[in-house]
């Protein structure tokens, strides 16, 4: 297949993505001509899957010319059965836009006026408002993708622009000076079957892991430091030993962090043996899980970048029915993220449990009178229910499977339910990171004046211009949510890169 593809890569993710819309509304040749192949097709009375029969179950049954755009609309109508509380609106119009990117490639045969349509919504951010639940990742995610396109046809739900409410489709096509549309053959089929839903979760959840990986390093330092850990751990020539490439890469950050550190010179020659794991280990655990993230992005970027309809509709003429809406490849990295992602937020709550324990120094809870004063005992409990929460979300979705369409459809991914998982891991995890930044930072006031590594010290600082020491019980939810808006938003990772350079 040797025509040239447009690339979603995900740490360019919303950039490669809004280009790609931008460029397809100058025109999507793709389009046109995979829709020729159509309308010859439906012209030679020949049978094709979904474009003049049923679907799944029924596709046996022939559908008469005059009724296939009724086929297509009730397809709308009768797969969008979704449940539960709302996809996030950030990862709805990720999936819009991915559908609009997967058709472009030019072998769904979806009719340019269905496609122009659905760049109309994206381009005025009109983004559907889809429940959650009801895919079981195959025939891709029927449902979901249902509820993604019945405003196309005048039903459904958009999102409000403020995010927190939904307007009916009709009164805002209204407001908009559009009409619902027609769909013709193919339409309906080419909207439902596909991984977007799937792959929307993925690509948001692995966007931010890539930040939230480098971040971890930067807290894992700041433990360091507090705690007056060993650094020789982080000797390059323990990992050029065992070159996995996370474990190598981590240890080099933690090194950049370090750099300039009056704390480390302190103590070089105290006598100290070993540290706990947490400490010692921070290069084999954060870099395996960088080695898993590296993986999932992999996949999920092929994903993206691939054809997940059915059928596929080919230059050549023909029109194949295959499986590529099956979403064994997602369902499996998926899981396989949440585990990384959770063992990130495992061995932090292990070194914010450490910091309170009165070592080498510091105060026990990490206030100089306790008994009146809780200190920092409690964020350390939330963290501990978030860890264990974990626990439970990571095992794999993707070991289930459960037959659908009269056993036409016998093994399915349970992608979706894994998506919807990994999402929550995400963010128990900025959870659990932003406490042990907090606690971090204030054990580190308690080596004052001895500074520490460049790295570390622009990260406490910026960690004090939001947040002040404590001496004194405090609505620490507050400084909680301060610290995980600096998680969010990566803000951390830059003002520390300024200092160290980019940290890998």
């Amino acid at each position: 297949m040797s025509r040239p593809r447009a690339t979603i890569t995900i740490p360019s993710l919303y950039d490669d993505l809004e280009r790609r819309i931008r460029h397809l509304a100058g025109g999507a040749p793709e389009v046109d001509a995979s829709r020729k192949i159509v309308e010859a097709a439906l012209d030679s009375g020949e049978v094709h899957y979904g474009i003049n029969t049923g679907f799944g179950a029924l596709a046996q049954v022939r559908i008469d010319g005059d009724q296939l755009s009724q086929l297509q609309r009730n397809l709308l109508l009768s797969h969008a059965v979704g449940v539960g509380e709302l996809i996030p609106k950030d990862i709805t119009r990720l999936m819009l836009q991915l559908k609009i990117h997967a058709l472009a490639l030019g072998y769904s045969g979806v009719s340019p006026e269905t496609f122009d349509r659905l760049l109309l919504f994206a381009e005025r951010d009109l983004i559907p408002a889809v429940p959650s639940r009801g895919s079981v990742g195959a025939s891709g995610d029927l449902a979901p993708l249902a509820h993604l396109a019945l405003p196309l046809i005048g039903h459904g739900t958009f999102w409000a622009a403020d995010g927190s409410s939904t307007e009916a489709a009709a009164e805002v096509l209204r407001r908009e000076g559009l009409e619902p549309i027609d769909l013709q053959a193919k339409d309906g089929l080419a909207m439902i079957n596909g991984t977007q839903m799937m792959s929307a979760y993925g690509s948001y959840v692995l966007h931010r892991a890539l930040k939230l990986l480098k971040e971890a390093d930067v807290l894992a330092a700041m433990s360091l430091e507090a705690l007056q850990g060993s650094v020789k751990p982080f000797d390059a020539r323990v990992h050029q030993v065992r070159p996995h490439p996370g474990q190598v890469v981590v240890a080099e950050n933690v090194r950049q962090l370090l750099a300039g550190s009056e704390i480390v010179e302190s103590h070089r020659n105290c006598g100290k043996v070993q540290d706990p794991y947490c400490l010692r280990c921070v290069p084999q655990v954060h870099g395996a899980s960088r080695d898993a993230v590296a993986h999932a992005v992999e996949v999920v970027e092929r994903e993206i970048n691939s054809v997940t309809d059915n059928p596929l509709v080919f230059e050549d003429g023909e029109i194949i029915s295959g499986g590529n809406f099956h979403g064994q490849p997602l369902a499996l990295v998926l899981d396989y993220a949440a585990i990384a992602l959770a063992e990130l937020a495992s061995i932090s709550e292990r070194r914010t449990y450490l910091l309170l324990g009165g070592h080498d120094g510091l105060p026990t809870l990490l206030m100089r009178e306790t008994g009146i004063n809780s200190g920092f005992m409690i964020p350390q409990y939330t963290a501990a229910a978030l860890v264990s929460e974990n626990k439970v979300l990571s095992h794999p979705a993707s070991v289930d499977s459960i037959p659908t369409s009269l056993g036409q459809e016998d093994h399915v991914s349970m992608g979706s339910v894994g998506a919807l998982k990994l999402l929550q891991v995400l963010q128990n995890v900025e959870h659990v990171l932003a406490i042990e930044l907090l606690t971090a930072s204030q054990a580190l006031d308690y080596r004052r004046p001895l500074r520490p590594g460049r790295g570390v010290e622009v990260a406490h600082g910026a960690v004090r211009e939001r947040v002040p020491h404590r001496e004194q019980d405090h609505f620490f939810q507050e400084d909680i949510a301060a610290c995980r808006a600096m998680v969010q938003s990566g803000g951390l990772i830059q003002a520390v890169s300024e200092v160290t350079g980019e940290l890998v």
